[in-house]
């Protein structure tokens, strides 16, 4: 596949970006050098290959989901300048 300036230059106003004819053509030559890597990509054969999340058949330890920190609340609670219903009130911010 093949990009045109036109193309270039479209993608780069949609992004916002200022190019000029010199810097056009740059973006133009490594864009299709990246569409060509993924047609070289695409055109291998990878029928009856499994997706992987990782290059390494690795499992990761599980551990066992149980609660470790103590309850904090009332000490918390304890300092915190104003609390009612165990809830913690704050200064109205919108007029």
């Amino acid at each position: 596949m093949t990009i045109s300036l036109a193309d270039v230059h479209r993608i780069a106003r949609l992004a916002r970006i200022e190019i000029d004819a010199a810097q056009a053509e740059e973006v133009r030559a490594k864009l299709d050098a990246i569409f060509g890597m993924i047609g070289t990509l695409n055109a291998v054969d990878t029928t009856g290959v499994t997706p992987m999340a990782h290059a390494q058949d690795l499992m990761l330890p599980l551990r066992e989901d149980r609660v470790t920190e103590t309850n904090r609340r009332e000490l918390y609670q304890s300092v915190a300048p104003a609390v009612e219903d165990g809830l913690y009130l704050v200064p109205k911010v919108i007029e």
